[in-house]
């Protein structure tokens, strides 16, 4: 019923809002939700829609009240079709029931009508997909994002727009221009998006944890740009908590650090889990 829908969006604050509290209550640690094959196997579990479902769960009820945020992997759910697409669904139904935040980790970006399609499917009220927050990629263009900025601030929910990633592709893209590069403008774009916003917006930036003086070299202020950080690679991609405090500098407050490998290793155990966890978001602190 639209008058529900509208009820639910007015009761809901800001993502920015309940990012910076469930940070201030559980510590700047985002779970990632990886079901790569390897890991399933490690756990003792097949390659299959059940493992897949077995896994996620698992995670979900072994951080609950306890970590700021989870961020599900979509293609590791889309490689097994739709029956993954709906386990994905109940993992955003569990951790939204447990009261714990998602971040869709879908990097999509397109335009026109079919951004709107994406931004309605992961961002929009009644959608089984709906996530607190969805990761995008600006490089059709910043504006090209609009439909998913718009509904993200209309529902209450928030977006991770890719900055200035650390894989060595990126720097092909990202760093063009120098002190005027690609992300840079990408990055001040996003702080206009958040203007005005204590202590931060909803609209945030992925950086990359190892980025290392990229962020000097390219004479970028992120803090100035009032977004959350979600800055991936903390753990088995080689980051550690004294890393990114030497990188990230002045926004430290922004900054919620995520590591799904070096956590999920782990399992399947819930409470080795909630451990592993535990002890990453202690290195943050």
């Amino acid at each position: 019923m639209p008058e529900q829908r509208d009820d639910a969006v007015a009761a809901r604050a800001p993502f920015g809002e309940r990012l910076a509290a469930a940070m201030a209550e559980h510590g700047p640690l985002c779970v990632g939700i990886d079901p790569h094959p390897g890991l399933l196997a490690a756990w003792g579990l097949n390659d299959d829609v059940q493992g897949l479902r077995s896994f996620s769960l698992t995670v979900v009820e072994a951080m609950a009240g306890h970590m700021a945020a989870l961020k599900p992997q979509v293609a590791l759910y889309e490689r097994h079709g739709s029956a993954g697409i709906a386990v994905l669904e109940e993992t955003l139904a569990l951790s939204r029931t447990a009261g714990i935040l998602t971040i869709a980790d879908a990097k999509r970006g397109d335009i026109g009508s079919t951004m709107a399609a994406y931004a309605q499917a992961w961002l929009g009220e009644g959608s089984a997909l709906a996530a607190d927050a969805v990761t995008l990629s600006p490089y059709l263009g910043y504006e090209s994002l609009r439909p998913a900025l718009d509904l993200a601030a209309a529902t209450g929910r928030g977006v991770f727009v890719l900055g200035l990633t650390s894989n060595p592709e990126g720097a092909a893209v990202q760093h063009v221009g120098g002190a005027d590069s690609v992300a840079a403008r990408v990055i001040r774009a996003v702080g206009m998006e958040n203007a005005g916003a204590v202590p931060f917006g909803s609209t945030g930036l992925v950086i990359g944890a190892t980025v290392g003086d990229a962020l000097q070299r390219l004479g970028i202020d992120l803090a100035a740009s009032a977004a959350p950080i979600l800055a991936p690679g903390l753990g088995a991609q080689g980051a550690t908590g004294a890393d990114m405090k030497e990188a990230f500098g002045a926004c430290w407050d922004q900054i919620l650090g995520t590591s799904s490998r070096g956590i999920l290793a782990a399992g399947p155990s819930g409470s080795a889990l909630l451990d592993a966890a535990r002890t990453t978001r202690d290195s943050l602190r």
